[in-house]
């Protein structure tokens, strides 16, 4: 997903969103509808407060809450987007990359076909190879079920 789709969702103001952020003591950036209630329903009866970052207009939650978060978000607003960081991988393998003709029946299509091994493969056996790419950021949004189980928290019918 390109950086401005990524900015039009994390900035639209109707359907919650997090950004689950990789590494030690990183914690999740939520935005959810306003409403007067937010820090206490982030909270949800929790010790731990969470805190509001009024110049960029975000909460900021432990990790731990995410589950949690996402299943309310699913129950209180029946959508959620989450912004998270991935990895593509690729697959290939030894028997392609050092292929001689054309013919390529591996699941990179024949894009490294004949290429050779550069280094920045793993050679898993001399069927299956892969790598990964680059971290960026994806998005995906959540929707609940029709007929889920889940509860409004707020007190909605």
């Amino acid at each position: 997903m390109s950086e401005f789709a990524l900015k039009l969702v994390w900035n639209q103001e109707k359907i919650p969103v997090v950004l689950r952020r990789t590494g030690k003591g990183q914690r999740l950036r939520v935005r959810v509808p306003y409403s007067e209630t937010n820090c206490k329903w982030l909270q949800n009866g929790r010790r731990t407060s969470p805190f509001w970052f009024a110049s960029k207009k975000y909460w900021e939650l432990p990790k731990a809450w995410f589950n949690d978060f996402v299943e309310r978000c699913l129950a209180e607003y029946g959508k959620v987007y989450i912004i998270q960081p991935y990895r593509e991988q690729e697959k290939c393998a030894p028997a392609c990359q050092n292929a001689a003709g054309h013919e390529c029946e591996c699941s990179c299509m024949g894009v490294h076909h004949g290429a050779g091994n550069d280094g920045s493969w793993f050679e898993v056996s001399d069927a299956f190879s892969t790598r990964w790419g680059d971290q960026e950021l994806a998005c995906r949004l959540l929707t609940a079920r029709p007929g889920s189980q889940l509860q409004p928290a707020r007190g909605t019918p």
